[in-house]
């Protein structure tokens, strides 16, 4: 009983903030945009400002105040909410993560910049594939992915496998558990080092709002441990695994996901593979 009401008081704070952004676009900034701009204009305008400044900067000043406070079972977005479980774990070096990945068939996600946007808006419109689209930045501990992995889907829009991988240490003489990755270290020579890649994987499958501030984002589907399995399968046919093993780090469990109407369910486990040492 005494979860439920705090989850129902926690859902009432969120609310506020959007009744508040709500009543200012109605009474003011749709009103100055729409006497200067057509009625179309105005309402993207304030659409723009709404979904993508001043909930954001709303809800990031609310998490500056309190913080997630949760164990390391997802990554979460810019803002705080839960997103992708983690479900994958790789025991290797940057430079050999990237050659692995690569020959098992996914391509390193372009960064963000204005011509790479372009190009992937492009890419919808017209229908052509970008391998390489930059994926959005989510957060594990404070810091966005360091590198992220992609396979579109061709004549599906908006559809893609995709991974996002967090540098991390371990303990290596003590079985991997949530104790002994530390999960918010990374060392500064990542390139040679060998290390813990933390990582989130899923299926895009089409594009739906957000439900905490209505932008549009990918909708994610629900069973992120089919797309884990898949990574492993994948590295096993090339023959560049030596071993796995598990880290349970929750109990299953279902994740109400950021989009609307959606959600995760997973087994609460990441399987972690060492590679093969001439992988």
């Amino acid at each position: 009983m005494f979860q439920y009401g705090t989850r129902v008081l926690k859902r009432f704070a969120l609310l506020v903030p959007g009744i508040i952004i709500a009543s200012l676009s109605v009474q003011t900034i749709f009103p100055y945009f729409d006497r200067r701009l057509p009625v179309a204009f105005a309402v993207l305008v304030t659409y723009a400002l709404g979904a993508y400044v001043l909930i954001p900067a709303i809800i990031r000043a609310i998490r500056a105040i309190r913080p997630t406070d949760h164990l390391p079972r997802y990554c979460v977005t810019p803002d705080g909410f839960a997103s992708d479980p983690l479900n994958i774990g790789i025991i290797t070096t940057r430079r050999q993560l990237i050659s692995v990945m690569e020959q098992a068939g996914w391509h390193v996600a372009d960064p963000h910049s204005f011509r790479n946007i372009i190009h992937a808006v492009t890419s919808v419109i017209f229908g052509t594939v970008y391998e390489t689209a930059p994926v959005s930045s989510l957060y594990l501990f404070g810091r966005k992915q360091d590198i992220a992995f992609e396979i579109p889907i061709a004549g599906s829009m908006g559809s893609r496998h995709h991974v996002r991988f967090w540098a991390t240490t371990y303990e290596d003489k003590k079985r991997l558990s949530v104790h002994t990755i530390h999960w918010h270290h990374r060392r500064a020579h990542i390139q040679g080092d060998n290390l813990l890649w933390v990582g989130a994987s899923s299926l895009d499958v089409g594009i739906m709002f957000i439900r905490h501030n209505m932008q549009l984002t990918h909708m994610v589907h629900p069973d992120t441990d089919r797309e884990r399995e898949l990574i492993l399968e994948q590295l096993k046919a090339k023959k560049l695994v030596a071993s796995t093993s598990a880290v349970q780090l929750e109990k299953p469990y279902r994740l109400v996901n950021r989009t609307w109407r959606g959600y995760l369910q997973t087994d609460g486990k990441m399987t972690v593979v060492k590679l093969k040492k001439k992988a």
